[in-house]
């Protein structure tokens, strides 16, 4: 089974990923399109010469490599993936073969996080159009799909992967709530740049919901992501 995790930025992802990789019968897979992405939109990324230079860039190779079988005889393959890694959708039938979930934040969250560190250029760069696209192409497929928001995930962590593995026909294993402080061997080489907060953690941290204003210039960013966000939590 492949497991199929579409995700945007400053989202709870790479504790996710966590989560998956303590089951024993789990393979996790750290954001595959992240060199095909860089080297198409030449974002100066850090680390991102790097990136592009250790993994694939080549899309239709990327994804024969996500479909084919489990690696190291596991049962479960659980892919982390950035949505706004996507970027042709006409190209996008192979996650039919997949068990897909869409993981949303809060845009306001997302936003105020985001900027923090980055010049916040466009909502393409927050993976809410991409993310309705992947909804979108699942429901005219007829494939069931599951939508979590991460604040669900954080207030109750247990139910919502429980709901998330029945819902998927497997069986929840305790194991997904707590794993080992550090790096994992399957982590991208950029973990070195971003995981510095995960790397610390051993479960899930508790929700806490902050009083968060956004800049003025971020307005109509912030209105659109909104639509996205809303029509997106309309399937759960």
């Amino acid at each position: 089974m492949i497991v199929a995790c579409w995700s945007g930025p400053r989202n709870i992802s790479t504790a996710l990923m966590r989560s998956w990789s303590s089951r024993k019968d789990t393979y996790v897979t750290d954001e595959p399109f992240y060199a095909y992405y860089l080297k198409k939109t030449q974002i100066d990324h850090p680390m991102h010469e790097r990136i592009i230079n250790h993994y694939f860039s080549d899309y239709d190779k990327i994804v024969n490599q996500l479909i084919s079988e489990v690696p190291n005889q596991k049962i479960i393959w659980y892919q982390k993936h950035m949505a706004h890694h996507l970027i042709d959708f006409t190209k996008i039938d192979w996650i039919k073969k997949c068990e897909n979930c869409i993981l949303l934040r809060h845009p306001k969250e997302v936003i105020s996080s985001y900027t923090a560190k980055n010049k916040l250029n466009s909502i393409t760069e927050l993976g809410y159009p991409q993310q309705f696209k992947i909804a979108k192409f699942l429901k005219e497929s007829n494939q069931r799909f599951k939508i979590i928001d991460s604040a669900d995930l954080l207030k109750n962590p247990k139910k919502v992967l429980l709901d998330w593995c029945e819902s998927i026909n497997i069986k929840f294993d305790e194991s997904m709530l707590r794993w080992e402080k550090g790096s994992h061997p399957n982590d991208g080489i950029w973990w070195q740049h971003w995981y510095n907060n995960v790397i610390e953690t051993t479960g899930f941290e508790k929700y806490q919901k902050k009083d968060i204003s956004i800049e003025n210039e971020y307005d109509s960013i912030y209105n659109d992501s909104m639509e996205y966000y809303n029509y997106l939590k309309g399937f759960k």
